[in-house]
């Protein structure tokens, strides 16, 4: 809970965490849980000051969406496990130092139980790190290839065969990380940053403005007091409950609808990537749409989903207000 108090100030100072996600609210939280001595010495201090730049290697090309149903062997060669397989999806691969990986050790146990959880070195030999670039020519996501690569006995985190249980553990304090502000509102800028923005363009006043701006502020306002509620309920040690889902599914689209607003708001500049705030929507608007493939995953965790009542809700018409289209000054949530 201090976090959030940390977080909220920062939010308001206009100062940035390191930009480090998967390390300070994945990898983090589960090699404090189950990493030995040596493991959250060496790793834990560079996660949290940004030194270190991390990634998840866990979705696979042939496995749908069945986490479980992983092909990636690492078998283990005295002091190392070699690894061959391949991961997909890997937001940041590129300019990350270490990865969190889940690999098959055992393949004659049930699916659930011969997986065991690996911190992965992204410059062992054998690892090749493959781009893929989206329509916007924007590269965020990677395809992890592993040609009989060698990882240290050490690197392994927890016992062997525990790789679920933590992938778990994993998967559980992405959807309520401490580790981005942004995961209150959503992708892309909060509605804090959205009324910001047109109120420089002066177009507060207009009706249909004023109406989905405040549509989108009582969502934030849902969002962020249901992800209060969730951190409140791990912090008292209880498992994560369909309100997390929830908040991964929702959050998503919210921030989706945020930043059609901003495009809009922006106008023409925002059509112009790597021009200001404008260029930074353009991009960060279709990122988080192939991001967003991972929100569907949730509706089956929850059957009261649609109680929220925006998630099917249809835009609103175009706004009129306009910023300049040389607008340089980036507002923050990203």
């Amino acid at each position: 809970m201090h976090q959030i108090v940390i977080d909220d100030e920062l939010r308001r100072a206009g100062v940035s965490r390191p930009n480090n996600p998967i390390g300070i609210g994945w990898a983090a939280p589960t090699i404090a849980l189950a990493g030995t001595e040596e493991q959250k010495e060496r790793y834990l201090d560079p996660i949290f000051t940004g030194e270190e730049f991390w990634c998840q290697m866990f979705s696979e090309p042939d496995a749908g969406s069945d986490l479980a149903n992983l092909g990636t062997r690492a078998v283990r060669d005295g002091d190392e496990y070699v690894v061959n397989g391949s991961k997909i999806w890997t937001s940041g691969g590129h300019v990350s130092k270490f990865g969190i990986l889940i690999a098959r050790t055992d393949p004659d146990q049930p699916k659930h139980k011969g997986i065991s959880y690996f911190i992965c070195p992204t410059d062992l030999p054998g690892l090749t790190m493959t781009p893929i670039i989206d329509a916007t020519t924007a590269h965020s996501f990677n395809q992890v290839f592993f040609d009989n690569v060698r990882i240290p006995v050490e690197n392994l985190v927890g016992t062997e065969g525990d790789g679920w249980r933590l992938a778990r553990v994993t998967l559980a304090n992405e959807r309520v990380s401490l580790s981005s502000a942004g995961s209150l509102w959503g992708e892309g800028p909060s509605a804090d940053d959205l009324l910001e923005l047109i109120r420089r363009g002066g177009g507060e006043t207009d009706p249909v403005v004023r109406q989905r701006l405040s549509t989108l502020y009582s969502e934030s306002e849902v969002l962020r007091l249901n992800r209060l509620r969730t951190l409140t309920a791990r912090i008292a040690g209880k498992e994560p409950g369909p309100e997390a889902s929830i908040q991964k599914a929702m959050a998503d689209e919210h921030g989706q609808h945020v930043m059609e607003m901003a495009k809009e708001v922006v106008g023409a500049s925002g059509m112009l990537v790597g021009s200001g705030p404008a260029g930074q929507l353009a991009s960060s608007k279709t990122e988080g749409k192939t991001e967003n493939r991972l929100g569907n995953q949730q509706f089956p965790e929850v059957s009261s989903i649609w109680h929220y009542g925006f998630s099917s809700r249809r835009p609103l018409p175009l706004v009129v207000a306009h910023l300049p289209c040389n607008a340089t000054s980036s507002p923050s949530g990203y």
